[in-house]
């Protein structure tokens, strides 16, 4: 039986999934955390679906071994490909992924209907935030009304989903690959000018389908939010892992295993000490910079594991 004392896992290839655990500490301060980082393995979106799927096998079952009661697969590779994967073994332990949240506030979001994906190679031509979209535009037609993007609908019922031809006239997706953008961020160039350059050649086709929202369709991506922003001013971003965060903390507070506040640690002066563990498959360069200014506080060593 799963506790409320118990901690969340988050997982990703690399340090990008920090961008989610920060999301999480936003709307769940008071949960404990095992953080996994497959940094030996960086990055997962030019492997084969078969090796994903094993990567992320691997990376479950060491969360499960730690006793998390939620996983959040903070890779939109893995929640491309291998998001099954991950639920099969993850047994009576909830999975949450990156894709369906954030194609739910997508299309809560646009206002002219045409969305753009940028994302790894694996998760563009898994064609997975498309068929996300046109599902819950299958939804909105039968009910009636527009998909929260929180909603027990967005979380929970898409796999009874049957696609829908039809359903493709509310919308038009528009996908790019972006490769490079996760060994850019990996090696720390979030503000250098080759990264802009790449940027502007990815962005180009996007900027021209006259797009008004935009889905960060990796974990890494909000790293170059500030960058991207300055190329696309007009476009609001959607960030997987604060609309996943949010469905974390929804799903937990529906299944009544949110940690108690007064359980928790904090200083002699009422400030929360997060208690998060740090795992990683080796030292990746500027790991202590990167996470210091994404998450806004310094962590504890990592600890070194093997898979």
């Amino acid at each position: 039986m799963l506790e409320k004392i118990e901690p969340i896992g988050v997982f990703d290839s690399g340090i990008g999934g920090l961008s989610v655990l920060k999301q999480l500490i936003r709307f769940l301060p008071f949960e404990n955390y095992v953080y996994l980082g497959d940094t030996a393995r960086v990055p997962y979106g030019n492997k084969s679906d078969t090796i994903v799927k094993q990567y992320a096998e691997d990376c479950t079952k060491f969360l499960l071994s730690k006793n998390v009661k939620l996983i959040v697969v903070a890779c939109n590779t893995v929640s491309a490909v291998a998001l099954n994967s991950v639920q099969k073994l993850a047994g009576e332990v909830s999975v949450i992924g990156m894709i369906q949240p954030a194609a739910a506030a997508a299309i809560h979001s646009t206002n002219n209907g045409r969305i753009g994906i940028i994302g790894t190679r694996a998760t563009i031509q898994s064609d997975a935030y498309s068929k996300a979209i046109n599902d819950f535009v299958l939804v909105q037609n039968r009910i009636g009304t527009r998909v929260n993007a929180y909603s027990k609908v967005a979380i929970y019922e898409l796999d009874s989903i049957q696609d829908n031809d039809n359903s493709k006239d509310f919308v038009q997706v528009f996908s790019q690959e972006c490769p490079l953008f996760v060994p850019l961020v990996e090696e720390g160039f979030l503000h250098h000018q080759a990264t802009e350059l790449i940027a502007k050649e990815y962005l180009q086709k996007l900027i021209a389908e006259n797009i008004d929202t935009l889905v960060l369709g990796c974990t890494h991506y909000p790293m170059l939010s500030q960058l991207l922003r300055n190329i696309m001013p007009n476009v609001t971003q959607i960030d997987s892992g604060e609309h996943s965060a949010v469905a974390a903390l929804r799903l937990l507070a529906t299944r009544s295993l949110l940690s108690d506040e007064n359980t928790y640690n904090t200083t002699s002066h009422n400030i929360v000490r997060h208690n998060i563990k740090f795992y990683v498959t080796d030292y990746p360069n500027h790991f202590y910079e990167l996470s210091k200014n994404l998450l806004g506080f310094g962590i504890d060593t990592p600890e070194l594991i093997s898979l």
